[in-house]
């Protein structure tokens, strides 16, 4: 079974619109932060270091989402990182968050390593590819995580 990175996350006042549900692009705001904390607490990489010193980025460069339930002003939902695939330059990564047993959103993203300097992308540094083996999927375990 593939590792998996999970957080929960309290959605706040500023999370939500005036309808009072989570307003969309705030979930890729939690995205992002949970990569962040991914790299730092389950890969133990300094990603504030990776991106400043190091200059390497992590962009996404392919996004799919699908909302299946709104989230409200004080609900705790758990958003759970699973890879699906490493590639020489890119990971492949799925984002599910929910709650009390409900899917809330799903989201899909490819991540390109890419220098900073040049703007171009550039194969993941060895270092943070031998960590990210921890994470690689196994065929077996995929469709589970799915669910």
């Amino acid at each position: 079974m593939n590792a998996c990175f999970e957080r929960p996350v309290r959605i706040r006042f500023s999370h939500c619109d005036p309808a009072g549900i989570v307003f969309f692009p705030q979930y890729l705001v939690m995205t992002n932060a949970l990569v962040e904390d991914w790299f730092n607490e389950g890969l133990h990489i300094d990603y504030a270091q990776m991106i400043a010193q190091r200059r390497v980025g992590l962009p996404i460069v392919k996004l799919e989402c699908e909302f299946s339930r709104p989230s409200q002003m004080g609900e705790t939902i758990t958003l759970a990182l699973h890879v699906a695939a490493i590639g020489r330059r890119s990971i492949s990564i799925e984002i599910v968050g929910h709650c009390n047993g409900e899917t809330r959103f799903r989201a899909k993203q490819v991540l390109v390593t890419t220098s900073l300097e040049s703007g171009t992308s550039i194969d993941i540094p060895t270092d943070i590819a031998s960590t990210l083996a921890t994470f690689a999927p196994h065929p077996d375990s995929i469709e589970a995580h799915r669910s």
